[in-house]
C-alpha cells in the first residue's frame, strides 16, 4: 500500500529538520576546530598575530620586562660597567647597575617600538613556527618522536637591547644559549602534539564540509518547501554564530583569569587573548552574515508581495545572459574588493563562494523566466525613453477616461448633449413624467 502523500512530506520535514540540527552542533565545533588549525598550523596566520601582538603597548611593555629580566639574568651588568670605570670609581658599578635597570626597561620598551626590532620579532617567530610545523610533522632532520624541542630564540632582539642601553661588546656572542627563549614545545609533549595535529588537520575539513553537506540533503530532500528549509538553514548559521561568540566571551573570561595572578598581569593575558582570538571572533561574525544573506535570499524567493515586485522588476535584465554574468561578476568584484572575511582571503572558499553565488543567480533567473514569461525587453537607452513616454501616455489615457474627468473637460455643448440623453432614457424608463422631462429640459436649454 503506498504511503500517503501527506505523511511522506511529514516525515521529510522531520527529517530536514534533523539534519538542520545535527549539521549545526557539528558545525559548531567545526569552528572551533577550523580556527585552532589556522592559528596553530599556518606559519602565516602564526607569525601575522606575533606581529599584532607586539604592536599591543601592554604586551611590549610586558615583552620589554622579560627582555631585561633575562639581560640581567645572563649579563654581568656590573661587571660590564665596572671595565668602562676608571679603577677609583669602580666601586659606583653596583649602584650604576642597579639604576641602569629601571632605564633599560624603557630603552626596551622604545626599542620594541622600532620597525628594525618589531621585524626581528617576526623573523623569529617565523623560524620557530617553521622548526614547529616540521617537527610537528616528524620532518625536522636529526630528530624523532622521541625526543625534541622547539622555542623561540629572542637572542638577537636581546643583544640589540643591551646595546641601546649602554652594555655594548659583541653581547651576542656572551649570551648562552638558553638565553631569552621562549619553550614552546616540550620534547616530552611531542609524541602527543603529533597525533593532535594529524587529528586537528582532519577535524577542521571534515567538520565543516559534513556540516554543508548535511545542510544541502535537508534542502534537497524536502521537496515542495525547498525555500523554507533554505531559510531554517540561514537561521542556523546566525545561531551558531551567536553561539560561537558567545562562547569566545565566556572562554576568554576564564581563560585571562587562570593565567593572571595580580592585576598587572591581567591587561597583558587580556590583550593576547583578544589578538590571538581576533580570527575565531571574525569568523562568528561572518557566520552571523552568510546567515542573514542566505535569509535574505530565501525571502527573494518567497511568495511575499515585496519580493515578488523585486524580482518582477529584475526579470528583464535576468532573461538575458549578459546582464545576469555581468552583474555577478559586478558583485564578486566588490565582495573581493572588500574582502570581509577570512573566506574572500583563501582560494578553497573563495571558489566555493563563487560557485555559490552562480548557482543561486542561475536559480533566481530561472524562477523570474517562469514566473513572468511576458517580462521581456531589449535594453537601450532609446528603448528605456521610449517606455518612459509610452507609460506617460497610458496614465494620461486612463485619467482622461476617468468619469469625472470626461465630464469636467467635455465641451459644454457635448455637456448638454449628454444631459439631454440621460433625460430621455429616464422618461423611457418611467423615472420622469411628460411634464417633469419639459421642464427638466428647459432648465439645461436656459442654463446654455
Amino acid at each position: 500500500m503506498t504511503e500517503p502523500r501527506s505523511d511522506t512530506g511529514s516525515t521529510r520535514r522531520v527529517v530536514a529538520i534533523v539534519l538542520i540540527v545535527l549539521g549545526s552542533i557539528i558545525g559548531f565545533f567545526s569552528v572551533f576546530a577550523l580556527w585552532i588549525k589556522r592559528q596553530a598550523l599556518e606559519t602565516e596566520t602564526w607569525t601575522r598575530t606575533s606581529s599584532q601582538l607586539l604592536q599591543n603597548e601592554e604586551i611590549r611593555n610586558a615583552v620589554a620586562d622579560f627582555l631585561v629580566v633575562e639581560l640581567y639574568a645572563n649579563v654581568d651588568v656590573e661587571d660590564q660597567i665596572a671595565q668602562r670605570l676608571p679603577p677609583e670609581f669602580q666601586g659606583l658599578a653596583g649602584p650604576a647597575a642597579g639604576g641602569l635597570r629601571q632605564a633599560a626597561t624603557a630603552g626596551a620598551q622604545r626599542a620594541l617600538e622600532q620597525p628594525r626590532v618589531q621585524a626581528a620579532w617576526e623573523n623569529a617567530n617565523r623560524v620557530a613556527h617553521e622548526d614547529l610545523i616540521l617537527l610537528l610533522d616528524d620532518e625536522l632532520p636529526g630528530v624523532s618522536t622521541g625526543g625534541g624541542v622547539v622555542t623561540l630564540d629572542l637572542r638577537t632582539i636581546l643583544a640589540q637591547i643591551g646595546s641601546q642601553v649602554g652594555i655594548g661588546g659583541n653581547l651576542a656572542d656572551k649570551l648562552p644559549e638558553d638565553a631569552a627563549q621562549i619553550e614552546i614545545l616540550q620534547a616530552d609533549e611531542l609524541e602527543e602534539a603529533q597525533e593532535a595535529t594529524d587529528l586537528l588537520r582532519t577535524l577542521a575539513w571534515f567538520l565543516t564540509a559534513l556540516t554543508l553537506v548535511l545542510y544541502g540533503v535537508a534542502i534537497f530532500i524536502n521537496r515542495g518547501r525547498r525555500r523554507e528549509t533554505l531559510r531554517a538553514v540561514g537561521v542556523a548559521f546566525i545561531v551558531v554564530g551567536i553561539l560561537v561568540l558567545f562562547a569566545h566571551r565566556i572562554a576568554g573570561g576564564a581563560v585571562v583569569d587562570a593565567l593572571t595572578g595580580t592585576a598587572a598581569s591581567e591587561g597583558p593575558a587580556q590583550a593576547t587573548w583578544d589578538i590571538a582570538t581576533s580570527l575565531l571572533l571574525a569568523t562568528g561574525q561572518a557566520i552571523i552574515g552568510y546567515g542573514i544573506v542566505i535569509v535574505l535570499a530565501a525571502w527573494l524567493a518567497g511568495p511575499s508581495a515585496a519580493a515578488t515586485w523585486v524580482r518582477r522588476g529584475v526579470t528583464p535584465y535576468l532573461r538575458q545572459p549578459r546582464f545576469a554574468s555581468g552583474g555577478l561578476v559586478i558583485l564578486l568584484a566588490l565582495i573581493f574588493w572588500w574582502n570581509p572575511t577570512e573566506a574572500t582571503r583563501r582560494l578553497p572558499t573563495s571558489l566555493l563562494l563563487i560557485a555559490l553565488l552562480a548557482l543561486g543567480t542561475e536559480l533566481l533567473r530561472r524562477q523570474v523566466i517562469r514566473e513572468f514569461p511576458d517580462r521581456v525587453t531589449t535594453w537601450s537607452p532609446q528603448g528605456t525613453a521610449q517606455r518612459l513616454a509610452d507609460r506617460m501616455r497610458e496614465r494620461r489615457e486612463r485619467r482622461l477616461a476617468s468619469p469625472d474627468v470626461a465630464a469636467a473637460t467635455a465641451a459644454p455643448e457635448e455637456q448638454r448633449v449628454s444631459q439631454l440623453e440621460r433625460l430621455a432614457q429616464l422618461r423611457e424608463s418611467g423615472v420622469l413624467t411628460d411634464e417633469e422631462l419639459a421642464e427638466e429640459k428647459r432648465r439645461v436649454l436656459d442654463s446654455a
